[in-house]
């Protein structure tokens, strides 16, 4: 659950009060899933780190290497998981998943033998897909197992693709890698984002500009509205400001997480809609050189003034300050959209929009340059997303395929702001993104949502991969 809280930002207490934790091994965790009742269909993929601390135990948490009996166990039970209808196999290598202490997960230095030989359950059941979030700390290393990886196996091998603000032509470098790879018959994939991943900094959420200032660190026990008022007060203001970040704070966040000292150049108003495409002119640093004020008391004022402030901050994939080099992506073959949090990152990051969003912007409303046309966005959405994982039985409207079907008045779709509340098990807290223009979605030609309404029906279920 620490993990969980420190890599995704779920709430230890939510997760505690929420799961049942009738589970051990991946073939129970998947026959858990399969009992609750649901609204839409479900698949999971089996993970490196509780795999690797399951076997290892201390040493996966004190980041020791794996020995070969450790490596052939990971590997055994990555091929009962994928046997029991695991969709594949991911890992994390980045310094942006941390524990709440500040700690590396598990499997951030985990060795290339490591990966291979977990990797290799996928050739040996001949299903799945072995998918990374890596930093590329060595760009050839990375590259070279994971190429080996998918000549060996035969199974597609994707990681994930941003690009950062300390290494601007990182993406191509890595987008060049995959056709060079692909035009030697091997299936590796980017998968990307449609949009930055984007962090919302308000009273409630997880981060701020402020949250790493001790005084503001002592309202955390109060209520959204009772921090706003505390926060509203004069002495308060002047003393959270008159603060230097902690440094003991900042350290323990994720590695773009700790630009939130600094780079007030790319911390944006948000308003509602809420602008992803933000001009320079709306950064709080551009606010506070107009106005003759300092880029901290911008962003205070902003957050505490009114209910529902939220500033937003493109941690990846906004290096040129518009969506151009994502618009490269979205258009590369060598890609796969899908990077987002629907689910995690409860009080900073909601992506459930992201398909609406996709259609809305990139279909209709950009202004700071090119669009896409529907069709396109469509098609990545639906029958990219399901061939790339097996999903052979939906991803098109066609004779017995299911009837999986959003029924939507495109000229009627709109986001609008997030805003949080507070409905999870444990009164967890966490960002939910309304929107407009829906007007049915059926799954399997069920209708389980009809004007934005729960039918009540709950046709949904477990899939698992190579069973009927």
């Amino acid at each position: 659950m620490d993990l969980m809280e420190g890599v995704e930002e779920i709430p230890n207490a939510v997760l505690a009060d929420g799961l049942t934790w009738e589970w051990e091994t991946f073939p129970d965790f998947l026959d858990a899933l399969e009992r609750r009742p649901r609204a839409i269909d479900i698949a999971a993929q089996a993970a490196h780190l509780p795999l690797r601390v399951y076997v290892m135990g201390d040493r996966a948490v004190r980041l020791e290497d794996a020995k070969p009996d450790d490596i052939a166990e990971m590997r055994r039970l990555t091929i009962e998981a994928l046997e029991a209808g695991a969709f594949g196999f991911t890992t994390s290598r980045t310094d942006s998943h941390k524990t709440p202490a500040g700690d590396m997960v598990p499997s951030r230095n985990a060795a290339a033998d490591e990966l291979l030989g977990i990797g290799s359950a996928l050739g040996a059941v001949g299903a799945g897909a072995f998918g990374m979030n890596s930093d590329f700390d060595d760009e050839e290393y990375e590259l070279a197992w994971m190429t080996q990886l998918a000549k060996e196996t035969g199974r597609p091998v994707w990681f994930l693709l941003t690009d950062r603000y300390e290494d601007p032509a990182r993406w191509r470098r890595l987008l060049a890698a995959v056709h060079a790879a692909r035009a030697d018959g091997l299936p590796l994939t980017a998968q990307i984002a449609g949009r930055p991943i984007g962090v919302m900094m308000g009273i409630g959420t997880a981060l701020n500009p402020f949250t790493v200032r001790p005084s503001y660190r002592k309202l955390d026990g109060l209520s959204i509205a009772e921090q706003r008022a505390r926060l509203r007060d004069p002495e308060v203001r002047r003393q959270i400001l008159a603060e230097r970040p902690s440094e003991a704070e900042v350290s323990k966040l994720a590695q773009f997480r700790q630009l939130i000292t600094k780079r007030w150049d790319k911390f944006f108003v948000m308003g509602d809609p809420p602008d992803y495409e933000p001009a320079p002119e709306k950064s709080v640093a551009a606010i506070a050189a107009r106005e003759g004020r300092t880029p901290d008391e911008v962003a205070y004022d902003y957050i505490t003034e009114a209910d529902n402030r939220y500033l937003y901050f493109p941690v990846v994939n906004y290096v040129d300050g518009d969506h151009e080099p994502i618009r490269e992506m979205l258009t590369d073959s060598g890609t796969l959209l899908g990077l987002s949090d629907g689910g995690a990152h409860c009080t900073s990051i909601v992506d459930a929009g992201m398909p609406s969003f996709m259609l809305s912007h990139w279909g209709r409303d950009r202004r700071r340059g090119p669009r896409l046309p529907l069709e396109l966005l469509v098609k990545r959405q639906t029958s990219e997303t399901a061939d790339f994982f097996g999903l052979h039985d939906r991803g098109r409207i066609a004779p017995g395929l299911r009837a999986d079907v959003n029924l939507i008045d495109f000229d009627r779709l709109r986001l609008y702001q997030p805003e949080l509340v507070n409905d999870m098990p444990a009164g967890g807290r966490r960002f939910v993104q309304r929107v407009d223009g829906y007007e049915a979605t059926l799954v399997a030609g069920t209708p389980i949502f009809e004007q934005g309404a729960h039918t009540g029906a709950m046709p949904g279920h477990l899939v698992r991969a190579g069973h009927a």
